[in-house]
């Protein structure tokens, strides 16, 4: 086998929960993790995020005044997130060797072989004069997968002192279950929404960018009659594997209309539970031993109650509980996606995204 060499490499990552630019530091050889390093998030501009919204779900085919507003605001992404990386190396004196740039992203359409994440890596690596490798889906939804999710792979080595079989859950925009059975087996899918489902609601209705901590949901009551027409979203009962982006459910929370604030938050965080634990127990081999949730989600008191109320018999931890930096994990993912590029390792799997054989993704862009 070839040799793999270690790198220190900065990721990038955005999610589509729209709470910011993520950075991580993180020292790997894209199969072991040497070391953790500095991380944090860089809230967006009002005016950046603005752009970003209003691009998210089209496409560049949608109309040459999208095609000009995405590259636009691709741009001004780039640049953002080219400041925010030297501002964070250089407060944190740290040297990388390589950029895992994710980007954003703002359509995701498997079906179709189209997926797009704002972020050019080639003016990414001109700004900061660091090799970059991004456009990491694009390589697996061109070989017949469903480009995502990508974060299994770096979630096994994040847990590899876990007893087997366990599952991450990693809640952003939608959410994605990754399952690690006693044999080294990894499955992995896409299982629903996500906390953009309680984001457009309270954005909608509350003027809030997020239910902080889970406290409007905390104070109304489930409509248990609309979560059962949430859960007769054709999706949730697709066969894995499968992926979607944050816009495909939008179409089933126009029955939350006429909730209360409060009850409208509450039942679109049932929704998000209920979803992830019928996954879980349709679409999984074997229940795990124990569940580590992740992204922001994590950090949503009130979600991981109704996890908990809905999974039963299975011990559920935010990943902080193991001592791991919530904030910093998809940016380390990102991080270590492009040290698996530099040494030839895959990144997508048949039971991860469905491609026909391991593939791997990530297109290089050399510094200046």
């Amino acid at each position: 086998m070839y040799n793999i060499k270690n790198f220190s490499a900065l990721g990038i990552m955005s999610s589509t929960s729209y709470e910011g630019v993520g950075l991580a530091q993180l020292e790997t050889d894209g199969v072991d993790i040497k070391s953790f390093g500095s991380a944090y998030t860089v809230p967006f501009d009002e005016d950046l995020l603005e752009k970003i919204v209003k691009i998210d779900g089209h496409c560049a085919d949608d109309s040459p005044d999208y095609a000009n507003l995405i590259r636009k605001t691709e741009i001004e992404f780039t640049e953002f997130c080219a400041k925010s990386a030297k501002d964070f190396l250089e407060d944190n004196n740290i040297h990388v060797d390589v950029i895992g740039f994710a980007g954003h992203t703002i359509c995701h359409r498997p079906m179709e072989k189209y997926t797009h994440q704002i972020g050019d890596g080639k003016l990414l690596a001109q700004l900061l004069g660091i090799d970059t490798v991004s456009n990491f889906r694009k390589a697996d939804i061109l070989n017949g997968g469903q480009g995502a999710p990508f974060s299994p792979i770096y979630y096994e080595a994040l847990t590899t002192k876990e007893a087997r079989p366990h599952a991450v859950i990693d809640i952003g925009g939608t959410t994605d279950i990754s399952w690690f059975g006693s044999n080294g087996e990894m499955i992995a899918f896409v299982c629903g929404p996500g906390n953009a489902v309680i984001n457009n609601w309270v954005s909608k209705h509350g003027a809030m960018q997020i239910d902080y901590n889970g406290r409007l949901a905390i104070l109304g009551k489930v409509n248990e009659q609309i979560l059962e027409k949430l859960m007769q979203h054709k999706y949730l009962s697709m066969m894995p594997p499968k992926a979607c982006d944050r816009n495909l459910f939008n179409e089933k929370m126009e029955h939350l209309e006429g909730l209360s604030l409060e009850d409208g938050a509450a039942t679109a965080t049932a929704f998000v539970a209920e979803s992830t634990a019928q996954a879980m127990k349709k679409f999984l081999p074997e229940k795990p031993l124990e569940i580590l949730v992740c992204g922001g989600g994590a950090k949503n008191p009130t979600l991981m109650r109704f996890l908990r109320q809905r999974i039963e018999n299975v011990e559920i931890k935010s990943v902080a509980e193991k001592g791991i930096n919530v904030d910093a994990v998809d940016a380390q993912a990102a991080a270590f996606w492009a040290v698996r590029r530099l040494n030839q390792m895959p990144l997508s799997f048949p039971f991860t995204t469905g491609v026909a054989e391991p593939c791997i993704c990530g297109e290089f862009f050399q510094k200046p």
